[in-house]
């Protein structure tokens, strides 16, 4: 059987970095209050003219460059993301123009767990035999859809992007997938206006209707109930357990929730990563952006078993388990 591999993995952020000190000049809030509540210290913020697409572009090359691959290698290339440069055409189509792809392109938006649902879809293209190089990518602006006078979402979001190359391998890399969705509570974490069932007016603009929109105590009992079932689900058709982990990544958007979900599945902390502090809620970036901090940082080993858990809008979510066949830096 053909397997899926990790073989190249990249990262982009954009310069500006944004304190909660900053924040507080903006929104009445404090650094104490934030770092609390979230974990957060600061994040990066997109730059005038800055856009989804840029980031993403930024993340595939520096991907690419570290599986050693030319963009004309890629048989595929799948976007994950919450905010995308423009309704039509696809932020993909438009990270392939700015990166010189000849191949066939598409976004997945599925919020915060867009990133699993893309490794799910480029595994499935690999293993069938229908692409063996597929260029994935978590990119985010959300930033851009975040309203600055609501101190309870504004302090979460930074803008980012993550990529893996994933090629077809005879040993297995991505194991055992579980996704899920469950859309009768659209309310819960939502950007209501701009689409086709409320476009863009006046009125929606005057009632702030393209900003996200969150439950945040909806949120935190829906992750820490679901982060622990779906990473339960993968591992078992994986023929794992939780003792086989060495990493549980999950989406990086409260440190309460990583504190929380860590205690549930009785994981040490320190095998829970994190890097929510100097980068927030990236969304579908999140995953990517913790990997290539552990890989770039020394931490990930050949043979490491690695739990990738989304959870986000929709509500959707989802777990990746991979085998870490990459050489050591």
């Amino acid at each position: 059987m053909t397997h899926a591999a990790i073989t190249g993995v990249g990262a982009f952020l954009p310069e500006r970095i944004v304190t909660n000190d900053d924040l507080a000049t903006m929104v009445e809030t404090s650094d104490e209050w934030i770092r609390t509540r979230t974990g957060i210290r600061e994040r990066r913020f997109v730059s005038e003219g800055e856009t989804t697409s840029d980031l993403g572009a930024g993340a595939a090359l520096a991907a690419l460059a570290d599986a050693g691959l030319e963009p004309s290698d890629i048989d595929l290339l799948v976007v994950g993301t919450s905010s995308p440069d423009m309704i039509m055409p696809s932020t993909a189509c438009l990270v392939q123009a700015k990166i010189g792809l000849t191949c066939p392109a598409f976004d997945v938006m599925a919020a915060c767990t867009s990133f699993i649902y893309a490794i799910h879809t480029a595994t499935t293209a690999i293993e069938s035999g229908r692409a063996r190089r597929v260029l994935v990518i978590g990119a985010d602006a959300l930033t851009r859809l975040v309203d600055f006078s609501d101190r309870r979402t504004c302090v979460l979001f930074g803008d980012g992007a993550g990529a893996f190359v994933l090629e077809a391998s005879e040993g297995p890399g991505v194991l055992g997938i579980d996704l899920g969705s469950d859309g009768s509570r659209p309310e819960v974490l939502q950007v209501a206006a701009g689409g086709a069932t409320m476009p863009a007016s006046i009125q929606t603009v005057e009632d702030g209707l393209h900003f996200l929109s969150m439950n945040g105590q909806e949120v935190f009992k829906f992750a820490v109930r679901t982060i622990p079932a779906t990473t339960k689900k993968a591992l078992a058709a994986s023929d794992l357990s939780i003792d086989d982990l060495t990493w549980l990544i999950p989406h990086q958007a409260n440190q309460r929730i990583l504190d929380t979900v860590a205690d549930r599945l009785k994981l040490p902390h320190e095998r829970v990563f994190s890097n929510i502090e100097l980068l927030g809620n990236t969304s579908a970036a999140s995953i990517p952006l913790a990997v290539n901090d552990l890989y770039t940082s020394g931490n990930l080993r050949q043979g490491d078993v690695l739990a990738l858990v989304g959870f986000g809008a929709g509500l959707t979510w989802g777990a990746a388990i991979v085998r870490w066949t990459k050489e050591d830096l």
